[in-house]
């Protein structure tokens, strides 16, 4: 553990001095904590903002790199580029984490996860992750948090893009687009191809005494993904705003695996929101859309299994001024899941209605937050979820937040109803969270600690006496998680630190025991130095050992990892950027025989007006 913190205090002690930097970081407006736009630094929550440029300096090409080691994140990866991956907020569960597109709700309504690995990292704006409970105002699943992704807007004057990359394991990528729409109206088409040969994803073993992926093929994975998005709107003269975005990603993956091998995946999203003030202290916000997740699984080519799901949604949202410093919104959600699929489901549909509310207030030197909502499920009944949050400015450059919420989580198709491996008498998981943060910033250093307790209850887990799914686990997490930001001269550095004690609390022989992929500390450091026509920079991620099983006898070692990376300014409007990724050639696990990337090199040449 000292190697870990010892980065970070260097860090915290240098910027605690009285040392001239010339910048902050620029003020962010996020919508995803509170269903309003707010500044970042207003939140009473734990969020964070990944933009476009930040995507861009780093050089990454997938979105479980732009997450990994992200305050409270925790990424695993089955074997490289289009492998399944999974992401755990604050040591949930990876089907604890609401994902949203452009506001719309997406992911498998059987598996219960999102597919991070299909969604190209070219086609994103930004990314805005809300740690902790969101139910209050989403919903399901959002007892880890909910991590939203932004598609490519555009405005402005009309401006073509365009970057073509190649590099290690015979990876090419190509991406072009246009964007522009003038002062009122915006769009934005994007196109992207990433194809690879990949590496042999997993090391397993074959039955009998199988492990990993069950079987041995010791050949190269590839991936192919092919996306488009596209995003307009416009904002007319009596106020009135429409956007509209779609999504559409299709991916061909090789894996290894005992019963498929093979798969070919669509990733679709499309919305509409309409934004209109019929008085001038009422915001009124209608959203309608409509995601899908499509996967067909094939071994050696032969078709196996089809899972395609679909969610309809529809949501109203009144936000009204009660005064310049007071906000009452009040909204009803509404949520059609579907399931067309080569397996026999007893159950292939159900819906859910939300009406929620949330009060907003800022008083002198206090901010305030209070959420409640309602969820009738289909399947379910009635549920209700609450959240109260409470921000206190100690001085001008030091501020105190407290939080408290609950959240819940209803079974997925699969868990439900898949033959031979499901419990139809399964009831939503349950939680309870606390959080506690202080922040500050001084001399252009911005700095943040925030500690919490999570209790989940009802949670669900593998019964090895009726060899199904049940409700028999109980959890207990705690954590501490600690960021910086500032701006010496050229050099920008952030960093972060995550401390985690994910405990199981059941009464099976693992109480006590570390939650299964979830590591107790890991750290993320990025530094940066920007000259006329040329940068670079590196980015450590650094993970504290974990166990790929509730019994915690196999063991995952920690790992650091180091991806460095420069730009030069060919001409006006013109980069060449270089990126060697796991400089040290690291060997390293995050699930136990899937293989991930060695050492690296990868090149690009982007055209950005």
């Amino acid at each position: 553990m000292n190697k870990l913190y010892l980065p970070a205090m260097a860090l915290l002690l240098l910027c605690s001095q009285n040392i001239h930097a010339n910048n902050s970081e620029p003020t962010v407006i996020t919508v995803t904590a509170t269903r309003t736009h707010q500044k970042i630094d207003d939140s009473l929550a734990s969020v964070t903002v990944i933009t476009r440029q930040d995507i861009e300096r780093q050089q990454v090409s997938s979105v479980q790199e732009l997450l990994t080691g992200l305050p409270g994140v925790g990424i695993t990866n089955n074997g490289g580029a289009g492998k399944v991956s999974s992401v755990f907020l604050r040591g949930t569960e990876s089907d604890h984490v609401l994902v949203l597109i452009d506001g719309i709700k997406v992911g498998s309504a059987t598996a219960g996860t999102t597919a991070f690995q299909d969604i190209p990292v070219e086609q994103i704006e930004r990314i805005e992750i809300v740690r902790g409970p969101r139910s209050s105002l989403y919903g399901s699943e959002a007892i880890g948090g909910v991590i939203q992704i932004f598609t490519r807007k555009g405005g402005g004057e009309t401006k073509p893009f365009f970057s073509r990359g190649a590099g290690s394991n015979n990876t090419n990528t190509a991406s072009a687009g246009v964007s522009g729409g003038g002062d009122r109206g915006w769009y934005s088409l994007t196109a992207n191809v990433i194809d690879t040969d990949g590496f042999n994803s997993c090391d397993g073993r074959p039955s009998p005494g199988g492990a990993g992926c069950f079987t041995y093929e010791p050949d190269e994975d590839g991936y192919r993904n092919v996306s488009g998005s596209l995003r307009a709107g416009y904002q007319f003269d009596n106020g009135l705003k429409l956007d509209a975005s779609t999504l559409r990603t299709n991916g061909d993956s090789e894996f290894d695996g005992s019963f498929t091998n093979g798969s070919a995946t669509v990733q679709e999203v499309l919305g509409t929101t309409v934004r209109y003030s019929p008085l001038e202290l009422w915001q009124l916000n209608l959203a309608i859309g409509r995601s899908q997740d499509k996967s067909d699984s094939f071994k050696d080519g032969t078709f196996r299994s089809r899972f395609n799901t679909s969610r309809d949604s529809v949501s109203w949202q009144n936000d009204l001024s009660i005064s310049d410093h007071q906000l009452l919104s009040l909204g009803l959600d509404y949520l059609d899941d579907n399931v067309v699929s080569s397996t026999a489901f007893s159950v292939t549909s159900r819906d859910n209605k939300g009406l929620f509310a949330q009060y907003q207030g800022t008083f002198a030197d206090y901010d305030v937050q209070l959420s409640m909502r309602q969820d009738d499920n289909e399947q379910f009944g009635s549920h209700t979820t609450g959240g109260a949050g409470l921000g206190y400015a100690l001085s001008k450059t030091l501020r105190l937040t407290g939080t408290y919420g609950t959240a819940y989580k209803a079974p997925s198709f699969n868990e439900l109803y898949f033959p031979g491996y499901s419990n139809a008498n399964l009831q939503p998981e349950e939680s309870q969270s606390f959080e506690l943060g202080l922040s500050g910033h001084a001399n252009s250093v911005q700095w943040s600690l925030n500690a919490y307790e999570t209790r989940i209850d009802n949670l669900i887990g593998f019964s090895s006496i009726t060899f199904a799914p049940a409700n028999i686990n109980k959890s207990r997490i705690r954590g501490l998680e600690a960021t910086l930001f500032t701006q010496l001269d050229r050099w920008t550095v952030k960093t972060n630190l995550t401390l985690l004690d994910p405990k199981n609390l059941s009464t099976s022989a693992s109480v006590g025991e570390l939650l299964p992929r979830r590591s107790k500390q890991s750290l993320r450091l990025e530094v940066d130095r920007q000259f006329k026509h040329y940068s670079y920079g590196a980015t450590l991620r650094a993970i504290g050992k974990r166990y790929d099983d509730l019994a915690n006898t196999q063991k995952l070692s920690g790992y650091g990892i180091i991806d460095i990376r420069a730009e030069y300014q060919l001409a006006k409007d013109w980069q060449l950027q270089g990126r060697i990724e796991n400089l040290l050639d690291k060997d390293y696990e995050t699930a136990a025989l899937y293989n991930q990337p060695e050492r690296g090199l990868f090149v690009k040449l982007r055209y950005q007006p």
